[in-house]
């Protein structure tokens, strides 16, 4: 708990700043519902919850000097199985056209606000588990891991979003998902659309990912 602790303190001032950017998130999204008298979107927040999980796993394996090799194993695998939820919010963009046209302005706002707090965690938790990466892994397996994590991602995107599973499903409802993931592999040109999406929103997430790794530094 201690070391927990340090690592917080040691990273407070990048805390601070997402925690006031997610507040901004939160406040925006009040305005919003108190002007349309509606509660739509309050779904954001669970999204925005979601997107945490990822980033509090990286945190909590960031602040042990050195991991079990199991224990990271099976830290990296649900940290992966979740990880797909912080840029998913990106996708709530396709709630716009169900608000009101005159307030279409805040509906982007609002989305756009929860979208890159949910980029931004993305990005933090990535860095810090390609550094946990290097502690168990030889240099040349980082590059090819990273691009799976990227491909992974946007293909787990798309099955929330389009195919509307959970993360949780692979434990509550494995058969249905493994189907489908085996006729996308299997038939991948009767689902041209799926590897699309994959290839162009993980390519998104990986430039992305190497701006803010650039600019981080």
């Amino acid at each position: 708990m201690e070391t927990i602790k340090t690592h917080i303190l040691n990273q407070f001032k990048t805390l601070s700043i997402v925690t006031i950017s997610m507040a901004l998130s939160i406040i925006l999204l009040m305005i919003r519902m108190k002007l349309n008298q509606s509660f739509y979107l309050l779904f954001l927040v669970w999204n925005l919850f979601l997107a945490i999980i990822p980033f509090v796993i990286t945190t909590v394996l960031s602040s042990k000097p050195k991991n079990h090799k199991l224990t990271f194993l099976i830290a990296f695998s649900v940290w992966l199985l979740f990880l797909p939820n912080a840029p998913y919010i990106i996708t709530d963009l396709l709630h716009l056209t169900n608000g009101k046209p005159h307030l279409l302005w805040l509906d982007v706002l609002v989305i756009l606000s929860f979208a890159f707090n949910g980029l931004i965690l993305f990005f933090l938790s990535l860095s810090d588990m390609e550094k946990l990466l290097k502690q168990h892994v030889k240099p040349k397996f980082i590059f090819p891991i990273l691009l799976s994590i990227f491909g992974l991602t946007a293909f787990g995107i798309y099955l929330g979003r389009f195919l509307r599973y959970n993360s949780w499903e692979i434990i509550s409802n494995p058969n249905y998902l493994l189907n489908d993931i085996m006729h996308i592999v299997i038939q991948p040109m009767a689902n041209k659309e799926v590897w699309l999406f994959t290839i162009l929103f993980g390519t998104f997430l990986n430039i992305g990912y190497l701006v803010f790794r650039k600019s981080a530094y």
